[in-house]
């Protein structure tokens, strides 16, 4: 383990969290099983960054807000930020990012950002906290983007893996359109049969598939009668899943924002999922990660 990075642990799991980002780096079992990416560079060297203050592109990497254009970095800034440290203990982290200067040059709102991370038994709980410091309204998205094992260390094969979601997920999904990182405008019909999606590498040939019109707030990860993961996300609306095919992980995301569509040239405010958050006030993102048995 880095030296800067943090370890907490439970008696089923432990984790690490690098300061950069605040950032998930590892998830293991009891047994040092790893049950997220291996991180190979032939792919993708993220871990689990944090989407914030936008989810997705902006088109051309750029955003209007009150006839000013701002640059944005894909998937906005905070994970290229360093988190300072607010509270620790063993089993627990909070990690938080206030605005300064550098970031007020492109997102001129004084935020903060408070990323708590709490292991209870078998049970990993994020928790991002955003309020609003200033006195202006303030528009943003937030979303996870943690990249999970697959295969899972619990044996199967790569298609034997499944997401099973709380509920049967019928509708047209969003994929990537003709413009790098921005959403198509025509939807894509559902690759879930019923409440099962079986991914395979071909899926991701076009980039993530995307759910902006969910019912489920649960899904879990794993190969049937084996153990795996139950993903909780209550606070936020839509999905994302993303590799790069071929990659040894799946990026199970969930999000309250996306990129924006092919062609927009609007008012952030007009941006899908754009939220306001008005001065002093707070808004929390919790995603629960459970390693279940069997």
């Amino acid at each position: 383990m880095s030296e800067s990075r943090f370890a907490i642990s439970s008696a089923s799991l432990s984790a690490e969290i690098e300061p950069l980002g605040a950032e998930l780096w590892s998830l293991r079992d009891a047994q040092g099983r790893a049950l997220m990416t291996d991180a190979d560079p032939r792919w993708w060297t993220g871990h689990a960054p944090l989407l914030f203050p936008f989810v997705g592109r902006s088109r051309d990497d750029v955003y209007r807000l009150d006839a000013h254009e701002y640059a944005m970095p894909q998937h906005g800034f905070a994970r290229r930020k360093s988190f300072a440290l607010e509270e620790q203990a063993d089993d627990r982290i909070l990690l938080r990012l206030d605005a300064d200067v550098t970031t007020r040059a492109i997102y001129p709102f004084d935020f903060r950002l408070d990323m708590g991370f709490v292991l209870q038994d078998a049970t990993l709980r994020m928790t991002a906290t955003i309020t609003n410091m200033g006195e202006a309204r303030m528009p943003f998205s937030f979303g996870y983007h943690p990249a999970f094992a697959w295969p899972l260390p619990y044996g199967g094969d790569v298609e034997a893996h499944r997401i099973r979601f709380a509920e049967p997920e019928p509708a047209p999904i969003r994929k990537v359109g003709a413009e790098p990182g921005l959403i198509a405008a025509e939807p894509a019909p559902s690759p879930v049969e019923g409440d099962c999606l079986a991914p395979t590498h071909a899926m991701f040939e076009g980039d993530a598939l995307i759910w902006d019109d969910l019912k489920s707030r649960s899904l879990t990860w794993g190969v049937p009668g084996r153990p795996h993961l139950k993903i909780d996300f209550p606070d936020t609306p839509w999905l994302g899943l993303w590799q790069k095919p071929g990659a040894h992980y799946l990026c199970i995301e969930p999000w309250a924002g996306m990129a924006d569509p092919v062609g927009f040239t609007g008012d952030v405010w007009d941006k899908p999922g754009i939220m306001a958050l008005l001065p002093g006030d707070s808004r929390s993102f919790r995603m629960d990660v459970t390693l279940v048995a069997d």
